[in-house]
């Protein structure tokens, strides 16, 4: 039988490895499971989900040490990731009392809801814990057995994710762990014994099974794909403050968030001084490996494959007539660390609409306020947009006219709160946003009109 191998990125070593799994296998597990599970009452689903976020927080040292080796992210930041791990069960316990929750409606009607059955959860390679999470921990508090798939890339620390759901007390049977790659994946995703699939990751991938489910509209499908995103920088009295904004919006997490900016807008002529504040930051951004100390403020790419596509990407824009202003470089040949890059596309005219999904920015200078939102607009994702700047008018004709789903002022694009809806429009999903309504679509409404007795009468329309 075949491994999977994870490595460490910022060093090359192995990590982690073990067999390939038996889709069949868990699937039908999970739904041999699930009966007993639904029927487990809430309160005491609750409890065991409780005693989860308890046990993440006790092992948060081990737990952060493992996700930043499978990734490469700084241990400090990591650490915020456990952190959204164990948060994630009170609010998720909050939205299903919010918003399915159970009704009286009167005149004997009540609201309830089920969940699907067994929900398959895919989950992406920069938060494998939390953002896999963020679907299981409403999934199995509403009813449903997982079967989750970690990314090919980062199966260790889903391995753990799962461990501690079991050692909190969740039945084996109910979350299920499928270790594989993109074969494994597509076959999890049209396997007939799932109701539905929980997605995070690529526009290529949500594409691929957003046709895959249109044959299929009695299973849910909930799909959250990244974005394009821009973050527009004007009438900023506090430079310093506006380049701190950009580069965390841009190079967290080495730019592998799928709200990262990826385009900065600015007015011509008054991004000068913007620019050199944000050289003289960037400068001073340290990149390094997670356990490094100083801490780094980002780590590598995921892998080589990931660092070697951000070149080419980088390259191309290039070839095309771009200015670079910071370049992208690769700091050691056969691993993946990169250096935060920044440059000029505006006179770039087939300019790709793409998440690079690094540490990339690309500058675009424009006229006036209406070219900013039209090149704010100008892209087929919308997930998440800033403006850094301007006054309460000026934010608000930017909102109203911003096409994404998160749309900040005076802050960074990314950071994201777990205690609120995340989502956006157009290839960053479909319309089934994440985090705080996750409720939504890991359970369906169900009205009931009851009586405590038989009764029936038919007054009209009889015969004497």
């Amino acid at each position: 039988m075949t491994d999977l191998i994870s490595h460490e990125p910022a060093t090359g070593c192995e990590l982690w490895r073990a067999p390939i799994g038996d889709v069949d296998g868990e699937v039908a597990a999970a739904r041999a499971a699930f009966p007993a599970w639904a029927r487990t009452p809430l309160e005491e689903r609750v409890a065991i989900l409780r005693r989860f976020a308890d046990l993440a927080r006790e092992r948060r040292p081990a737990f952060a040490d493992l996700i930043a080796r499978e990734t490469g992210k700084p241990l400090w930041e990591a650490g915020t990731e456990v952190d959204t791990v164990v948060n994630k069960v009170e609010i998720s316990i909050r939205a299903l009392e919010e918003r399915t929750g159970t009704r009286e409606l009167g005149a004997g009607a009540a609201l309830r809801h089920k969940p699907h059955g067994v929900l398959a959860v895919l989950g992406p390679y920069n938060f494998p814990a939390h953002l896999a999470n963020g679907h299981m921990v409403p999934a199995l508090l509403a009813g449903n057995a997982v079967v989750f798939k970690p990314s090919e890339k980062t199966p260790a620390s889903g391995e753990m994710l799962i461990r501690l759901y079991h050692e909190a007390g969740v039945p084996e049977g109910a979350a299920r762990l499928l270790i594989g790659g993109p074969d494994e994946g597509r076959a999890l995703s049209s396997h007939p014994g799932i109701d539905g699939l929980l997605f995070t990751g690529s526009a290529r991938t949500g594409l691929a099974l957003n046709r895959q489910f249109a044959d299929t509209p009695e299973k849910i499908l909930a799909l959250e794909m990244g974005g394009n995103n821009p973050l527009i920088v004007w009438d900023a009295d506090d430079l310093d403050a506006a380049a701190t904004i950009i580069a965390q919006s841009a190079y967290l997490s080495a730019g592998q968030r799928c709200t990262a900016a990826r385009r900065l807008i600015v007015r011509d002529g008054d991004h000068i001084a913007l620019i050199n504040k944000l050289n003289k930051l960037t400068d001073r951004l340290i990149v390094g490996a997670p356990h490094d100390e100083p801490q780094p403020f980002l780590g590598p790419v995921i892998d080589n494959d990931a660092a070697d596509a951000l070149t080419e990407a980088f390259l191309s824009l290039v070839e095309r007539g771009a200015e670079v202003i910071r370049p992208l470089e690769r700091l050691e040949p056969d691993l993946p660390f990169v250096t935060p890059a920044l440059i000029d596309v505006t006179e770039v005219g087939d300019r790709p609409d793409a998440e690079l999904f690094g540490p990339v920015l690309q500058l675009v200078r424009v006229s006036d306020f209406d070219a900013a939102i039209a090149e704010a607009n100008a892209t087929r994702y919308g997930l998440s947009a800033s403006l850094v700047g301007g006054d309460r008018a000026l934010f608000e004709r930017f909102w109203t006219s911003a096409r994404a789903g998160i749309v900040n002022w005076n802050k960074p694009t990314n950071g994201a709160s777990s205690a609120a809806p995340f989502g956006g429009v157009g290839l960053s999903g479909n319309h089934r946003p994440s985090a705080y309504y996750a409720a939504d679509y890991v359970a369906y409404p169900v009205v009931s009109t009851m009586a405590d007795k038989v009764e029936g009468t038919i007054t009209t329309g009889l015969r004497p």
